[in-house]
């Protein structure tokens, strides 16, 4: 049952999304059909296909080397507040590790490798490959198919960077597509962190991360040409170049790659820091109000009751809906960060292994407030003739990315 009011939800999203686009008649079936075939067709050969499950069941190994590694790093820096041996005896399980000193640090590590991978060519063919497939499949113009690529390992600034010249060509269409597939995923600089949280509760979580990423790619382009249908001809298609990677040797990019990613970490800190205590404040300030069946009003609580609904048509049971919902509102209103923590706390009682995974995908994306800012400032500086547009399509971009998690989320459901 769980399964088919997964399936109920694939169509329901979609027609979510129709009814939140804009010029809806110029929606076009064919490539919508087309486009949840090749996404849910993707999400089966990642899923159900031994040899492939198998082979991004590897990748657990990798994370586990990088963690590994990233660990030596904070231990030899930080001691035994950063998982070095304790000096003295835990009274407390748990009470030692230390967010800021043990698990975020993983991002500066992750900085570096994506960087070096990018200056020795090796991660320009995978995204140029999966630009092809995406343009011969989906028929999306050549700067999108690899802007959506890109967004597979980098985030929803760095991706756009690929594409830089041809952003101010693009018609409104494609610059949503851009933006959706920005908001619809996560950079790998913060996958390996996300999956180091969550791999003691679901089994090959690092994996998952990674099918979520590739998953998003097509998800994004059918929400987007729905919300947003193509009408103008396309003037971005074609062979594109590879980026310029501004390194000029192997020290340079680990240099480089270390200084954006202290910037990145510093901000994560940051923004994790000021998010929680305005949560904190504005629950205090509810809670002075009346108390409803018998528990104070939180914002938790609040935004459980919204999206509880969207998290039924993913397939979660209803009792589980409203503690789901939660999350979602957490992830869309602060960031996917505090919600994958607040989804780490959680007991098999308020949330079963299955709900788990599907949240896992529901979650996969940047589309919160707070990333809007850094997309509009982003590519409001990369394409300043569009800055009018993109500001108009920014909230928007929000919805669609959310929708497009929730679709994976509930195609997984579908299929587990």
């Amino acid at each position: 049952m769980l399964q088919l009011q997964s399936a109920f939800g694939i169509v329901a999203l979609l027609a979510i999304a129709w009814a939140l686009g804009e010029n809806r008649r110029a929606v076009s079936l064919r490539q919508a059909a087309l486009g949840l075939v090749v996404t849910i067709l993707t999400a089966v050969v990642l899923l159900k296909v031994p040899t492939v499950a198998r082979a991004f069941g590897a990748i657990n190994d990798a994370v586990g080397a990088i963690s590994s590694a990233s660990r030596a790093g904070t231990s030899f820096v930080f001691g035994y507040v950063g998982g070095g041996a304790l000096p003295f005896d835990l009274k407390a399980p748990g009470a030692d590790f230390v967010l800021a000193f043990q698990a975020l640090p993983i991002v500066l590590v992750m900085s570096v490798l994506t960087t070096l991978l990018f200056y020795w060519r090796v991660l320009p063919p995978l995204v140029r490959g999966m630009a092809w497939l995406l343009e011969r499949t989906l028929g999306v113009g050549g700067a999108v198919g690899l802007s959506t690529a890109a967004n597979v390992f980098l985030g929803m600034v760095e991706a756009p960077l690929f594409i830089r010249p041809y952003l101010a060509q693009m018609t409104r269409s494609e610059l949503f597509l851009v933006m959706t597939g920005g908001m619809a995923g996560i950079a790998g600089t913060v996958l390996v962190l996300y999956a180091t949280l969550l791999a003691p509760l679901i089994p090959d979580a690092a994996a998952h991360f990674v099918i979520a990423s590739v998953l998003g790619a097509p998800a994004a382009i059918l929400i987007s040409l729905i919300m947003v249908p193509e009408t103008s001809k396309q003037l971005t298609g074609g062979t594109l170049g590879d980026p310029d990677t501004q390194a000029t040797s192997t020290m340079d990019a680990i240099v480089k790659g270390t200084s954006a990613g202290l910037e990145l970490l510093m901000n994560i800190v940051a923004l994790l820091l000021v998010l929680v205590a305005l949560v904190h404040l504005a629950n205090a300030i509810l809670s002075l109000l009346p108390a409803i069946g018998g528990a104070d009003i939180s914002l938790q609580r609040l935004l459980g009751l919204v999206m509880a609904p969207v998290c039924w048509l993913m397939g979660l049971p209803w009792s589980e809906a409203v503690t789901a919902g939660s999350l979602m509102g957490t992830k869309t209103v602060l960031n996917e960060l505090i919600a994958y923590v607040e989804l780490a706390k959680l007991d098999t009682t308020a949330i079963d292994p299955r709900a788990r995974l599907i949240m896992l995908y529901a979650m996969c994306g940047f589309a919160n407030f707070a990333s809007l800012g850094i997309m509009i400032g982003g590519l409001g500086t990369m394409a300043p003739t569009r800055r009018d547009e993109i500001n108009a399509l920014g909230l928007k971009s929000i919805v669609s990315g959310t929708l497009t998690t929730c679709l994976m989320g509930a195609i997984v459901g579908l299929l587990t």
